[in-house]
């Protein structure tokens, strides 16, 4: 441990602690924890910054594609307050970026946000259609509500097991907070990853979750580039455009098939686009070979089009890169988890 955490390492024990203490009152029934007769998936993670929960809530949203289902997130740094659900008026302000998003590529999921998880499940529940399956973006420390179901995130490249409390680490509460996962998923995995290796992270997972906690392992599948902007062919020139937690992997991927990054424009998670960021992003692109393209990631497209900046954002070459989740193995048990849990409270 450097010094720097060393010094830190007094307020980490302090907010372990607490932590501790909140989750303790919760397990002995100091607080009121709430469960719902209906199945109830959360996704969440035990560290700060992004583990790939978006892309793993979108693989269930296409799994249980045959149910009716809505997703509930608290939608950060939205510019709302309390319970909204999401309509034809709603953007990525008044949702959130990431709900947003769901409900722009899922129009037939019901996507809510609220900062008070049950009441945003009680008021899903009162509206029609009445949702088979509620999935819960961002849950794991919302102890207030009890999942029927709760996954697990783990970032291959900052498994959980080895960070450290804020804010000597990024870790939100205890490591043995892995305990109350259902199922335990370990993200943005390399396609090189060895047997061997998955068999070592399973066994030091085990330290801190239940024994019999299945353990899976999956990666990013990217897809072609989708044309957003000024017309423009796909070209290997590429000036990348983010606001998500982690591009490390995006821009390991872009390496790995030949493009060539001119430029980053790195903005902190969930950045709020102004016109001027848009603006100096063109006159960086006269700088730039004239093949030049600007590639951001879905979840800061959805963004970029808001009304407020489409006369800017339409005028750059501007694509966006799709991003799918695959299992590297156990996809079908995976599958079959998940389903089977929604067919005990549905029946089908």
């Amino acid at each position: 441990m450097d010094k720097l955490k060393l010094l830190l390492w007094p307020f980490a024990a302090l907010y372990g602690g607490i932590t501790s203490l909140r989750n303790t009152a919760y397990n002995k029934g100091w607080f009121t924890s709430r469960k719902f007769d209906m199945p109830v998936i959360a996704v969440g993670n035990l560290t700060v910054g992004g583990t790939g929960k978006t892309p793993h809530v979108e693989y269930l949203l296409r799994l249980l594609h045959n149910y009716k289902v809505a997703t509930l997130s608290r939608g950060y740094k939205r510019s709302t307050k309390g319970f909204v659900l999401a309509d034809d008026k709603a953007t990525a302000t008044t949702l959130g970026d990431e709900p947003f998003q769901y409900h722009s590529d899922f129009p037939e999921v019901q996507v809510a946000v609220s900062e008070k998880r049950v009441e945003g499940v009680e008021q899903l529940l009162q509206g029609s259609p009445k949702p088979e399956v509620i999935v819960l973006d961002d849950a794991m420390q919302h102890c207030a509500i009890q999942p029927s179901l709760n996954l697990l995130i783990t970032d291959h490249n900052r498994l959980f097991f080895k960070d450290h409390m804020l804010p000597a680490g990024l870790l939100r509460e205890p490591k043995h907070g892995a305990r109350r996962a259902d199922a335990i998923i370990v993200s943005k995995c390399p396609t090189t990853i060895q047997p061997s290796e998955m068999d070592s992270i399973r066994s030091r997972i085990h330290n801190y979750s239940r024994p019999d906690t299945p353990v899976f392992f999956t990666g990013f599948r990217y897809g072609q580039l989708v044309s957003m902007g000024a017309e423009k062919q796909v070209s290997k020139h590429i000036v990348l455009l983010t606001g998500i937690a982690n591009a490390e992997p995006l821009k390991q991927y872009l390496k790995e098939h030949q493009f060539k990054l001119l430029h980053h424009a790195s903005f902190p998670d969930h950045y709020s686009y102004s016109s001027t960021d848009l603006v100096g992003l063109k006159k960086e692109l006269k700088k730039l070979p004239k093949d030049t393209i600007v590639l951001t990631t879905r979840k800061d497209a959805v963004k970029l089009m808001d009304a407020s900046l489409q006369n800017y954002s339409l005028q750059l070459p501007l694509f966006y890169i799709p991003i799918e989740v695959y299992f590297l193995r156990g996809g079908d048990a995976f599958n079959e988890l998940v389903l089977q849990h929604v067919q005990s409270y549905t029946g089908r």
